[in-house]
């Protein structure tokens, strides 16, 4: 996939320049996609990226808009809990209530968006990151589906992956999306399979957590899905809590991904 053309924001006035607005014309989506990018203005270089992915109906302002994760990131920080990182908010592609971040048999490759465009736009366009950075994938509901996938197919360029209340099946999507799911087909027939992409990356795989309330509708999945790593013989992190499927959970959890993603950076 390639990049054809990059505006970027200048960052100014803006939360004191910190957030800065990338607009990708990018051929992995046939036309143009939009980054959120905090911390942007760091002088620090090769900082970790922290990818985060939103769920159906939202865009790339949600997770700072709704959820408050650059004040989240500020109060660790302060408190000295972690240490800097580049938050990355991109859109999933804009395709129907929601793309799952999937490679689809009509052209649309959201994966490669992701993947490859996001990450080659950050580089390009930020002084603080480079190709030397190491990459973190988290999400919520489509977006957990979306860091879990990703992170387990393009396990060897991901260096940790956290998932908030995640869809875990394309059955899942039935609770949030109206449109028939022979919308997400892919020419691989397993391409969307969770555990087919775990166990074919297990000697690859980064360090992983996933989270889900017991009130949610997908917690059912989220435990099912532990115990199937489990019996894989998957490492990795399950914490359930009290919560649904809503912002008030998310902004306490992903306090718990940056916590994660910066010991996880640290002890690389």
């Amino acid at each position: 996939m390639t990049i054809q053309q990059i505006e970027a924001s200048k960052g100014s006035g803006e939360l004191g320049g910190k957030l800065k607005y990338l607009t990708v014309h990018s051929s992995a989506l046939k036309g143009r996609g939009n980054i959120s990018c905090y911390n942007a203005n760091s002088d620090k270089t090769n900082l970790p990226i922290v990818v985060l992915l939103h769920g159906v109906y939202g865009n790339h302002w949600v997770w700072m808009d709704l959820g408050g994760v650059h004040k989240v990131y500020e109060s660790l920080r302060e408190s000295g809990e972690i240490d800097e990182m580049l938050l990355v908010m991109p859109e999933d592609g804009s395709y129907y209530a929601g793309s799952g971040y999937l490679p689809l048999s009509n052209g649309l490759d959201f994966d490669s968006w992701i993947m490859d465009d996001v990450l080659t736009a950050l580089t390009q366009s930020l002084s603080c990151v480079s190709g030397s950075s190491k990459v973190y994938l988290s999400g919520l509901s489509m977006g957990g589906y979306g860091a879990l996938r990703l992170g387990a197919k393009h396990a060897r360029q991901v260096s940790g992956i956290s998932a908030h209340s995640s869809i875990t099946c394309l059955e899942d999507f039935k609770h949030f999306v109206n449109e028939d799911l022979a919308i997400y087909q892919c020419d691989n027939e397993q391409e969307p399979d969770l555990l087919y992409w775990f166990t074919q990356m297990q000697e690859h795989l980064p360090p992983m957590r996933l989270d889900c309330g017991t009130e949610d509708v997908l917690f059912p999945g989220n435990l099912t899905l532990s115990e199937r790593l489990s019996s894989a013989g998957i490492a990795h992190q399950f914490q359930a809590g009290s919560g649904g499927h809503e912002w008030a959970y998310w902004h306490k959890q992903v306090a718990e991904t940056l916590r994660f993603f910066d010991k996880t950076h640290k002890l690389a």
